[in-house]
Parts: structure tokens; sequence; C-alpha cells
């Protein structure tokens, strides 16, 4: 329990996260009912960007910093439009004034959420569970947890709204967390067939990432998509080359989104030659993808 992801908050991770996250919440909008969201590794909810931590590692700048820091470049405007949800949303964390915080999931689900619709945000570190009710707690949609996350998100499903998205978000700080992933989800889809799930993971070792997404195909689920973005080339497994995005029952127009905003994400996140995006149906097996 040593991760703190005050040292990468609005990286490159995050910002593929947030605005594919933002785009699933957004198509979940467009029915009356409401919904239900589980964030089942919810952290502390929103991060400093002037902090001591962002500081030591600067990691923001590469991420949400290119695309609306000083000095950012224009953004194509069909991807803009895509993004806009999410962009909208940070800049109101701010108070419309400059970058300095950043919204962590539970926060950004809350200014995305309409009235009626629910937000279970979980978090185990002590620590990190004050700061998210704090961060949250005085907000009615939302109602804070500090259980083991594979437990909370049994406890939840089926959610009683009978809609709902799950994001899990795993420090990756201890063995076994792919397995776990795969475990998670299927237990949920066990008790929650229909429900939009999101799982996110970092790209090391690019053999060992694909290998385990052919595992994958077992879920009983024929909707599974595989979202990776490399920020390098990956030739060294021992660094973080990248993250993906693993989604099932994703809305069926998200992957035609993703198509339209990877290739700018690709050459607006991008720190060497060789950076690469792939996107997967994992069932069908059918990609698209594109390298620097």
């Amino acid at each position: 329990m040593n991760y703190r992801h005050a040292f990468h908050a609005g990286n490159f991770a995050d910002v593929l996260k947030h605005a594919v996250l933002a785009r699933v919440i957004d198509y979940m909008k467009r029915k009356p009912a409401p919904f239900r969201v589980i964030d089942t590794h919810a952290g502390i909810g929103r991060y400093d960007l002037a902090s001591v931590e962002a500081g030591k590692t600067g990691e923001w700048q590469h991420g949400i910093g290119r695309l609306m820091g000083p000095g950012a470049r224009p953004i194509a405007a069909p991807v803009r439009a895509l993004l806009q949800p999410y962009l909208d949303a940070v800049v109101a964390e701010n108070g419309g004034q400059g970058l300095a915080r950043y919204p962590g999931s539970p926060r950004l689900v809350l200014r995305l959420m309409r009235p009626d619709d629910v937000l279970v945000a979980n978090e185990l570190h002590p620590e990190d569970a004050v700061a998210l009710k704090q961060a949250i707690g005085r907000d009615k949609r939302a109602r804070v947890l500090t259980l083991d996350a594979w437990v909370a998100l049994r406890a939840q499903l089926p959610p009683k709204e009978r809609r709902g998205l799950v994001l899990i978000d795993p420090p990756f700080e201890q063995p076994g967390e792919f397995e776990r992933i795969t475990q998670g989800l299927a237990d949920a889809l066990e008790r929650f067939a229909t429900g939009t799930m999101i799982a996110w993971y970092p790209i090391k070792d690019v053999r060992a990432v694909e290998k385990w997404q052919r595992t994958l195909k077992a879920l009983k689920s024929d909707k599974l998509l595989a979202v990776d973005l490399l920020i390098r080339a990956g030739r060294d497994p021992e660094t973080l080359n990248g993250c993906g995005l693993f989604l099932v029952n994703a809305p069926f127009v998200l992957r035609e989104e993703l198509e339209t905003m990877l290739p700018e994400f690709l050459s607006l996140l991008s720190q060497e030659p060789g950076a690469s995006f792939k996107l997967t149906d994992v069932f069908s097996g059918k990609t698209v993808t594109k390298r620097l």
C-alpha cells in the first residue's frame, strides 16, 4: 500500500482512462433512467498539480498539460468534440482558472453525472479514504466505502438501478493484479451480465500483456475491447511503456470514437519514436493499430 497517485495524477494514463470514462458516461446519460458508477480503487478524489509529489515527477505536464496546459497545441476539431465533457470537467475543477488541480475519477464522475445518478467510491487505504471523504463526501449522490476492492465490487452488484458502470483501477503494486482483474471481471459478469466495465492496466512487458488479453476470451461476454496506448517503443519490459483499458459491454459507438481519438492521443502524448496504439476486439481478433 505504498503507491501514491499524487505522483502520477494527470499523466498520459489518466488522460486515456478519464477521456474514455467520460465518453461512456456521456453515452449512459442518453437514456433517462438513473445509473450507478462503482469505482473500486478510488484514490483521494482530487490532486494538487503544484504539490511536492506532482513536482517530483512532472508527469502531468506530459499528460493533461499537453491537452490544456500553457503552450498546448490545438486538438483536432472532431477529437475535441469527443473530449469536451472531460476537458470541461477539468476546467470546472480549476474554477476556470489555469491548471492547478486535477480531478480523480470520483470527482470527474460526479461532475459528469446527473442528480439521480449514484457513485459508490471505494478506497481501502485509510489516509486516502479520509481525503476521499473530504473531496466528495458532501455530495448526496456519493457513497464512500473502505473495503477490499473485490469485496466491495461483489457487494455492490447488481446495482439496484440495473444500469451501471464499473471502474477497476488497481495500483499494481503487488504480483497477481492481472489475474485478480480477470477473476473480478468474471465474478462481476456473473452478477451483472449487462454492466459496462472498464479495467485499467499498465503496459511494461508488451508480450505479457498480449498473452493476458488472449485469456480474457474466456469471459462470458462477446463484447470485449482492449485499448493499448504506448508512449514509447516498449523495448524495456521494466519500464512503464504505456497503459491500456479493457472494456466489457462498451457502448456500441465507443469503438468508432476511439478510432477517432487514439491517433490524436498518439500524436499528443507520445514521448519517443516507436510509440503506438492498438485497438482490439478481443472476441473476434479484429485490430486497428498505428505506430509513429
